[in-house]
């Protein structure tokens, strides 16, 4: 497994009680917390949150980038999600984290303060050279779209 040097500031004392750091020797992201300066936040059925996870990072490698996941015992026993499905970090970005989270439940959901809320993965960027064309190149499938293949 490659690896990368990442500088992380703290910004809130949760993290003074929990480490960022990985769950297990495979794991591929690192659990961000809610840090709220209040002991929970409701999220009520449809309504999204801007929740901050109280760290910056610097990412040593240009050509990487962070994501930010929905946790999926999060997203599926809660119904809670990262609202626009996936939260990209650019790698000159200094500014602290946030996860908006959605509320896709027919239920308010709470969050505690220091509760893990998403997951920070970090993965390869590329940079497309653009040249503009008349035509595109042809293919058997064209410009069929949603289903044009078919559902097996």
């Amino acid at each position: 497994m490659r690896k990368i040097d990442v500088n992380v500031k703290y910004l809130h004392e949760v993290w003074s009680e929990n480490d960022l750091a990985y769950g297990t020797e495979y794991s591929a992201g690192l659990d961000l917390r809610a840090c709220i300066d209040v002991d929970e936040l409701e999220i009520g059925p449809g309504e999204k949150a801007a929740v901050p996870a109280g760290i910056a990072i610097e990412i040593k490698e240009p050509s990487v980038a962070a994501y930010v996941f929905s946790r999926s015992g999060l997203g599926t026993k809660e119904g809670l999600t990262v609202s626009q499905g996936v939260g990209v970090i650019d790698p000159d970005y200094r500014g602290e984290i946030k996860v908006s989270l959605l509320n896709t439940s027919g239920e308010v959901r709470r969050i505690k303060r220091g509760q893990r809320i998403a997951q920070l993965v970090f993965m390869p960027i590329f940079q497309a050279v653009l040249a503009p064309v008349d035509e595109l190149g042809s293919t058997d499938r064209g410009a069929g779209g949603f289903g044009s293949t078919g559902k097996h």
